[in-house]
């Protein structure tokens, strides 16, 4: 059956494409299959689409319309947009009832069958949360496949909460156990022959997946237990929005996934009111971070031809001088903070990670120390910097001169740079993608996706395998070309940059070729060297590597093995592995002391016990241990509260201890659970006490301890504790 695209009777288009605004349109012919009567009524697609399934769309763009759907005029240029779903040809060529009960959607499905006891199609709840596990299952796969982290912006929050509606909905069909494995394992085996990335990346997906439902479980764990108090304060059937929103900023808990598991309990969620709350932080957000407006890309600033590639110095009139506030200046004198705009410079203005470059122009009046280079505008340079001596004045001639050795120092990171980025790929996966970097003279900082911490000996065998690149000294070459041949040759593009048709490509040797607009070495050889420094977390998924180049990795080596001798001469060795063998023995020495020091004060700590509990007091029927312990820290004081309690643990019995350390106070109150049957609670006993020092207290009934800022109290209030006791006995 074809449904075509056509007038109806008011002459009004029907079956009819649009983007809904002005702009190209045109008939759509789409073509549908008869299921036949088991599924559904007769009547075309307009009765029933679950029997006349659409496999097929044809869209004749031929017609210019208004944003009132008027046809105004023909395309010059017409074409057909066509497409098919090759899940729904699936499941009408297999003769299935819907695309999970096809070949592709199948093997996962039984997946979530298995673990979770439920068979599809026999509960419409249930049948929700299986096709959710698979088909989120799947597509999280081939997204971080290619890259994708889960994150809290862009794709990669989409990733995530795809990841977690399956943990999430894993849950509801009672899986308690991991369920992602098992799911991506299914994916990886049904697709893996036509998406061979999906095998070379199988490790890499599986960690990531992993790590994120092991974060997101504990997540759910601590936000069901809000939920549940969430549901019982619920009015009229209603979460309130301050309840979601403490649950989405305090516990992590997405706003979607409560709607979702609060409309499976009845209920709605104020999300208005979560709106609000959430601009409010946003906005306070923004408040505390905002940064100084330099006003240049808002306004209209002129455009400045960078000569940087070749020439390290250029002639040029000044086209544009600004004082700090932007205002528009004809002159600037000695000492003025100024904003210089030239019409030609070599001067590299920040990005793609690399700094700006610093350096001075000149006038015949004066000169300007430039401290740092930034892009402005479409097409504009901006120089930030300070009238370092006489005048300089708009229109003037200038020569602009950079840095020459900050900018060889800059260029030899940059290059470095590409050769880590190599390197990581390499030895841990395509997945080790550029996420970030910054590029100054001598030093690289490099960002990039892992599930989890790159090991001391990978960062050092990449470190050997970055040097040994660099040692080859190949040739670094720069050429222009089109998008499209840079793809085909390979060129890596940075996720989140826009590049034009024609972009400039960066190839060192035949193995790296980046899109790259920074400044680079002519050989890897010029580099020398590089020195990796250190490798950390900068967020879930995501790693950083800093490292040293050229002279200052020569000053970094030189510096480690003047600590090295100095270590060899402590130790009192010949050489380091003297050195080391030395540091082995002292440690072993150093363990066996603390051992016998150890038992010396274990020794010490019961005799401590044992007199606190010789000396407890009766108050009404409970043993009462009140006592200071000058010099000992929060730990040992609810340590040895504890063991006082314990020893006394056969009736009522409550231990209050104390310390002032630093000028801080510290109480320690534990009691027994007769004593808590009697009506004292360590809470409730250190009330009184802890006031009194400044401060206030919390914990369990049978422990408790109190913190404040007046340690000189602590005497005055362990002596009123017996009263306390008297207190909430209350004559019991």
């Amino acid at each position: 059956m074809v449904r075509r695209g056509m007038f109806d009777a008011h002459g009004e288009p029907a079956n009819y494409w649009s983007t809904h605004a002005a702009g190209p349109a045109g008939p759509c012919s789409e073509i549908f299959v008869d299921r036949g009567s088991k599924y559904g009524p007769d009547g075309g697609p307009d009765v029933d689409e679950e029997r006349f399934m659409e496999i097929w769309n044809l869209v004749f763009i031929q017609d210019q319309v208004d944003a009132d759907m008027r046809i105004l005029a023909p395309l010059p240029g017409k074409n057909v947009d066509t497409g098919s779903s090759l899940e729904r040809v699936a499941t009408v060529l297999q003769g299935v009832d819907n695309v999970f009960e096809t070949d592709l959607f199948r093997p996962t499905l039984e997946v979530a069958e298995r673990l979770s006891g439920r068979k599809h199609g026999q509960d419409p709840h249930d049948d929700v949360s299986l096709k959710i596990i698979a088909e989120h299952g799947r597509a999280a796969t081939f997204l971080i496949a290619d890259g994708v982290q889960p994150s809290n912006t862009g794709r990669g929050y989409i990733l995530r909460r795809m990841l977690r509606r399956v943990v999430s909905h894993a849950r509801r069909l009672g899986i308690q156990r991991g369920v992602l494995d098992e799911v991506i394992t299914s994916v990886l085996q049904g697709f893996g022959d036509a998406y061979p990335e999906l095998r070379e990346n199988a490790a890499f997906v599986r960690q990531v997946a992993d790590s994120e439902e092991e974060r997101f479980a504990a997540t759910l764990r601590q936000g069901m237990a809000q939920f549940e108090d969430a549901k019982a304060h619920a009015e009229h059937a209603r979460i309130s929005g301050d309840a979601a929103f403490k649950l989405h900023d305090t516990f992590g808990f997405p706003i979607e996934l409560l709607e979702e598991i609060a409309a499976d309990e009845g209920l709605s969620v104020d999300t208005d009111r979560f709106a609000v709350l959430l601009d409010e932080q946003r906005d306070r957000a923004r408040a505390a971070a905002k940064k100084v407006e330099t006003g240049l890309e808002a306004g209209s600033v002129p455009g400045t031809e960078f000569v940087g590639y070749r020439e390290h110095e250029a002639e040029s009139p000044i086209s544009l001088l600004l004082g700090e506030d932007n205002a528009e200046l004809g002159v600037a004198e000695e000492g003025a903070r100024v904003r210089v705009f030239l019409e030609r410079t070599p001067f590299y203005a920040e990005g793609g990670g690399q700094v700006g470059d610093q350096g001075i122009i000149r006038t015949d009046t004066g000169s300007v120390r430039v401290i740092d280079t930034l892009p402005a505008g479409e097409h504009g340079i901006v120089h930030e910097g300070i009238v370092a001596s006489g005048e300089v004045r708009a229109q003037q001639p200038g020569v602009a001169s950079i840095d020459v050795p900050r900018r060889e120092a800059t260029t030899r990171a940059h290059t470095s740079t590409h050769v880590v980025h190599w390197t990581l790929k390499h030895l841990l996966g395509e997945h080790a993608r550029q996420a970030g970097s910054l590029v100054e003279p001598g030093r690289l900082r490099f960002d990039f996706p892992n599930p989890g911490p790159v090991g001391t000996d990978q960062l050092e065998e990449a470190e050997r395998e970055a040097n040994r690149r660099l040692a080859a000294d190949d040739p670094v070459k720069i050429f222009e070309t089109t998008m499209h041949e840079a793809k085909s040759l390979g060129a890596v593009g940075l996720f989140g940059e826009k590049y034009g048709d024609l972009v400039r490509v960066v190839e060192i040797g035949d193995y790296s070729r980046e899109l790259c607009g920074g400044t680079h070495v002519h050989r890897t050889g010029s580099v020398a060297v590089i020195r990796l420094l250190r490798e950390g977390s900068i967020g879930a998924g995501m790693r950083r590597v800093e490292a040293l180049v050229g002279p200052d990795a020569l000053r970094e080596i030189d510096a480690e093995r003047a600590l090295l001798r100095g270590l060899v001469e402590a130790l009192e060795a010949k050489d380091p592995q003297g050195a080391i063998e030395r540091a082995r023995r002292v440690i072993e020495e150093n363990k066996r002391l603390r051992s016998q020091l150890g038992s010396l004060r274990a020794g010490d700590r019961d005799a401590l016990i044992a007199s606190l509990v010789a000396g407890a007091q009766d108050v009404d029927g409970v043993a009462l241990v009140v006592s200071e312990i000058p010099g000992e820290d929060p730990g040992g004081l609810r340590d040895l509260a504890q063991k006082v309690r314990d020893r006394l643990s056969a009736g009522p019995a409550v231990v209050v201890v104390g310390s002032g350390t630093d000028g801080k106070a510290m109480l320690v109150a534990a009691a027994t659970a007769a004593a808590v049957e009697r009506g004292i609670t360590a809470p409730a006993l250190l009330e009184p006490a802890a006031r009194s020092i400044g401060g206030g207290a919390g914990g369990k009934d049978i422990l408790a301890n109190a913190g404040g800022t007046d340690a000189e109290k602590v005497p005055e209030a362990l002596g009123g504790i017996p009263s306390r006791v008297r207190e909430l006995l209350g004559g019991r």
